[in-house]
């Protein structure tokens, strides 16, 4: 996600459990592919520690539950690099090796300390950088183990999205999207929530 560096960072189920925490084939991965695991994982772990952060905060069911999905997708991702022997580095709640992570994080318990409609909008920002992301890395890679992970993902990212809208607008809030085009962001809203991992 190299996209971190034009985040505007003060603009700024759920079930999203994926099956991708099944056996990982062991392959041979390319730097690139390895280097977009270890960035996901980050990604991911950042997901996870910012709803832990803001669950301990606000009574909003949906940190509580997405935090727990987003650990099975740091999960689903290490099985990966571990079956691959890729060593990676797991930091403390809030820490990051990435120091783009490292700074999106503070901002957004910054942002998301506010109000509790405030930290709903930082669980749909979240999810939508998120999603893009991941769909980057899926149209990067030709390595099918990696193409399925991406694609369960991503469609727990998308259950989470529409999980946070649903609370932004029973607080009658709004959000606009920052990373996934209008019509992205529209679309998925209009879906049903998926059965991901299938």
């Amino acid at each position: 996600m190299k996209r971190l560096a034009y985040i505007p960072f003060i603009a700024l189920m759920l079930a999203g459990t994926t099956s991708c925490e099944k056996t990982a084939l062991n392959e041979v991965l390319n730097t690139s592919d390895q280097e977009a695991l270890i960035f996901m994982i980050e990604e991911e772990k950042l997901a996870r520690d910012v709803y832990t952060e803001l669950g301990s905060m606000w009574s909003a069911h949906q940190f509580q539950m997405i935090k727990d999905s987003e650990q099975s997708h740091v999960n689903a991702i290490a099985a990966i690099l571990n079956a691959n022997g890729i060593e990676y580095d797991t930091l403390p709640l809030g820490q990051f090796n990435d120091e783009g992570l490292q700074i999106l994080y503070d901002d957004l318990i910054n942002l998301g300390s506010g109000s509790e409609l405030e930290a709903l909008k930082v669980g749909a920002t979240i999810e939508d950088l998120d999603l893009v992301d991941l769909e980057e890395y899926a149209a990067s890679t030709a390595n099918p183990t990696l193409i399925s992970l991406y694609d369960d993902l991503m469609c727990g990212s998308r259950n989470h999205l529409r999980a946070f809208m649903n609370g932004i607008n029973n607080k009658g809030g709004t959000y606009t999207p920052q990373y996934l085009t209008q019509d992205e962001f529209n679309a998925i809203l209009a879906g049903d929530h998926e059965s991901c991992g299938g």
